[in-house]
C-alpha cells in the first residue's frame, strides 16, 4: 500500500483517501436530494409560444422568484433549465437566457411551487411569476446564448436569495423561418432552508 498520511496536514486538513469501499462504501449525493428527503425542493415552470408570420418573431418566457421580508428562510437555487424549439428549421432558431437579481416582470401571472417530494405537503414560503414579456430593472447576473433543444445550468446553491430578495430569469427564442412555430420553455428548481 503506498504510504498516506494517517493524520491530515496544513494543506489537507480533511483526509479524504477512501479504503475499504468494498464492504463499507462511499455514497456522494448533491444537497438537493437530501432537501428533496425533508420536502424542501420546489420547482416552477413556464413556456410561451409564437408563430412566425412575417419577418423576425420573438417567443419569450420570463420567471421570477422572490424571498419575501420575514419569510424565516433562505433559498438556495438548484438550478435553472428548459429549452427552445420549433416546428421546423431548427437551424434558424437562436436564443438567449438571462438571469437577473431582482427585476420586474411584465403583466405578470401567479405561479404556484410545487414540492418535489409528492408525499410531502411543506409549501414553499417563496412566491413567483411569469410573464411573456421581458425583464426590466434589476442587475444581469448571467447571459447565455441558446442552440435550439435543452439546456441546463447547474448552481446546486451558489446562489443564495436571502429573505427580502429576488431572481428573475428570461430565455428568448428567435427565428424569421416563415411557418415556424418556436416555444421557449424555463424551469427554477431551489430548495428552502
Amino acid at each position: 500500500m503506498p504510504n498516506y498520511y494517517v493524520f491530515d496536514t496544513i494543506t489537507k486538513p480533511v483526509n479524504v483517501q477512501m479504503t475499504n469501499t468494498y464492504q463499507n462504501p462511499a455514497i456522494s449525493a448533491p444537497p438537493e436530494s437530501n432537501a428533496s428527503n425533508f420536502g424542501r425542493l420546489f420547482s416552477i415552470f413556464g413556456s410561451a409560444s409564437s408563430l412566425v408570420v412575417l419577418g423576425l418573431t420573438s417567443a419569450t418566457i420570463s420567471l421570477l422568484l422572490s424571498n419575501p421580508i420575514g419569510s424565516g428562510r433562505t433559498v438556495y437555487l438548484s438550478q435553472v433549465n428548459g429549452s427552445i424549439g420549433g416546428s421546423s428549421l431548427l437551424s434558424s432558431l437562436t436564443g438567449t437566457m438571462t438571469m437577473v437579481k431582482g427585476g420586474i416582470l411584465t403583466s405578470p401571472s401567479t405561479l404556484t411551487p410545487t414540492n418535489n417530494n409528492f408525499g410531502n405537503t411543506t409549501t414553499s414560503t417563496s412566491t413567483a411569476q411569469s410573464s411573456t414579456g421581458a425583464i426590466t430593472g434589476g442587475t444581469i447576473v448571467a447571459s447565455f446564448q441558446l442552440a435550439p433543444g435543452t439546456f441546463a445550468q447547474q448552481f446546486v446553491g451558489s446562489i443564495i436569495l436571502p429573505p427580502g430578495s429576488s431572481l428573475s430569469a428570461v430565455v428568448t427564442s428567435s427565428s424569421s423561418a416563415i411557418g415556424l412555430t418556436m416555444t421557449s420553455v424555463l424551469n427554477f428548481n431551489w430548495w428552502e432552508v
